[in-house]
């Protein structure tokens, strides 16, 4: 592998080094162009007159790194000058996500130019679950936090760190379905390979290669794609969208559009940048430049407008469809939001949260006067609010539900390493999520049901990773549909995180798990409910609490 890669930084000619560095033959010619050897094409002015010129040298197996959240921050711009060359096919693309449907990078799979994306979540977009169950398209699944730690350390030069996110999960153990059997047989082609793990002060770590590291093994397993396509120390291309950009790429991102990007634009060989608005050298406030220059190679004004994932307003019809779904009985709602007020009693004055999707997104409504808490989405924001009025809808402000949202007085915005910075480092008082299963010892799996539905970690595995730091608690119906168990002695389903829940609230009951002892005791029952019928309903031993109390909402 290390060898294809100095033989090629080796070669002397011209052609072979502007080859090498994905420049096109437009540009070869072009007499600002200073190419700095075995890295960057360095020009004068980095301004470029169209995203189709800006993208003419990406060649077929060349790696890309989208930089968005949902549809936030997403290259609209440059993604569609890649989906106007049909010619340009087998990309590898590392991103959160891939877009929704034929929007963000959603458009690459929909033309099949896609071949393999790295990613944390696939969430709604059904198009790419059902090509990645197909054996049609090939996902690495990435914890969030490992994702932008990866990016970011191939940027700062660092071959490998070690995490404790997804210790003892099948991150850890290997086996994840990187590519299913394209026959409908539902086997699997490529399995994920397992970490090396070392305990550093009584605590267990994995080891992650950085994105460069990572990406050269993807370029070794694919020889052809080496030859089109040669890998360097870092990522082929990032393409990113910023707010503003000037002519010697400095550039500012606006809310949560920074997310991935600049840490992608670090990471990448050669980045390309669209901006809402090209500005002259020295209109930028030096203190204000997000990402400096010295990554940027070339910008574009973006033209594309930008898109909503979930525009999500504060006006009652809105809020009434969030917390139950326009077809649920009512008695489905006074059973979620039983679970909600119970969790929101959590909830301490001054605590900083984190709140998964769905129901623990709904337990700030239900904070009683005077406690004031910060949450916190991973995507950037510390300090956001409810959803917007209409007037009021920002397309850069959305939450970890890439639902749009508003930031209250004292909010700061910043990119994903800083925010999961913060939760793997324990700064986070509360995780509130929700879950397939837990087990009686705190196990929990909330991402995977194999061969049928795939959403993704996303942030979870991260979020569950330093539970002595953070406490996690997981809002859930008690039983599944059918009146399947979804609290048992163990978790059947892959694992987000081990002896990591220190509560469950369900709309049965509250039950508090010691994780060092695996002991699970039921502390709460909620009114009308026996002792007989949480039994029932419940598949793991635990002990009743001589102070069993009703559960108050």
């Amino acid at each position: 592998m290390f060898s294809l890669v100095r033989a090629s930084r080796r070669a002397s000619s011209n052609n072979i080094l502007c080859r090498r560095l994905h420049v096109s033959p437009r540009l070869q010619g072009a007499t600002n162009l200073q190419v700095a050897p075995g890295h960057k094409e360095r020009r004068q002015s980095k301004i470029f007159s169209s995203a189709d010129e800006a993208i003419s040298d990406i060649q077929s197996g060349s790696t890309i790194m989208s930089g968005g959240f949902g549809l936030c921050g997403v290259a609209e711009t440059l993604i569609n000058a890649l989906a106007r060359r049909p010619d340009i096919t087998n990309l590898v693309a590392a991103s959160n996500n891939a877009g929704v449907n034929d929007k963000g990078l959603g458009k690459l799979i929909y033309t099949g130019q896609l071949s393999k994306v790295i990613c944390s979540y696939i969430g709604n977009n059904k198009h790419f679950e059902s090509q990645y169950l197909q054996g049609k398209v090939a996902i690495e699944l990435t914890p969030q936090g490992t994702l932008a730690e990866r990016i970011r350390a191939a940027g700062a030069g660092i071959p490998a760190f070690f995490t404790p996110t997804g210790y003892g999960t099948a991150i850890q153990q290997g086996g994840l379905p990187i590519k299913y059997k394209n026959d409908g047989s539902g086997e699997i082609e490529v399995a994920a390979k397992n970490r090396e793990v070392r305990v550093f002060d009584d605590r267990s770590y994995i080891m992650e290669e950085a994105m460069w590291v990572f990406l050269m093994a993807v370029a070794e397993s694919n020889a052809a794609n080496i030859a089109a396509s040669p890998f360097d120390s870092k990522g082929d291309f990032a393409i990113i969208r910023v707010w503003k950009a000037d002519e010697y790429g400095n550039c500012v991102f606006r809310y949560t559009q920074h997310n991935f990007s600049g840490a992608m634009a670090r990471a990448a060989r050669v980045t390309i940048v669209e901006a809402d608005e090209i500005v002259p050298a020295g209109s930028l406030d030096p203190q204000h430049v997000h990402l400096p220059g010295i990554f940027v190679d070339r910008v574009v004004k973006s033209t594309e407008p930008k898109e909503i994932e979930f525009r999500t307003t504060s006006s009652p019809a809105t809020i009434q469809s969030t917390v139950a779904g326009e077809a649920e009985k009512s008695e489905d709602r006074a059973r979620r939001e039983r679970i909600v007020k119970r969790a929101a009693k959590e909830l301490k004055n001054g605590y900083y949260v984190n709140l998964g999707i769905g129901m623990p997104m709904l337990a700030p409504s239900f904070v009683p006067k005077g406690v004031k808490v910060h949450l916190q989405s991973e995507n950037g924001i510390l300090g956001f609010g409810p959803y917007p009025i209409e007037p009021m809808v920002d397309p850069d402000i959305i939450n970890a539900g890439k639902e749009t949202v508003t930031l209250l007085p004292g909010a700061a915005v910043f990119d994903s390493v800083e925010s999961f910075g913060m939760i793997r480092g324990g700064h986070i008082d509360v995780a509130m999520l929700g879950a397939f299963q837990v087990s009686q010892t705190g196990d929990l799996a909330n991402y995977m049901i194999p061969r049928k539905m795939v959403k993704g970690m996303g942030g979870a595995m991260d979020l569950v990773s330093n539970p002595e730091g953070t406490k996690v608690i997981v809002l859930m119906e008690h039983v599944a549909k059918g009146g399947k168990h979804k609290i048992l002695k163990s978790c059947d389903l892959p694992l987000t995180g081990v002896a990591c829940v220190s509560q469950i609230i369900t709309d049965l009951c509250v039950f508090e798990i010691d994780r060092r002892a695996g002991k699970m005791t039921l502390t709460e029952l909620a009114p009308g409910i026996t002792l007989e019928e949480a039994r029932s309903k419940t598949g793991a031993d635990y002990d009743v609490s001589p102070s069993l109390k009703t559960m108050d909402e």
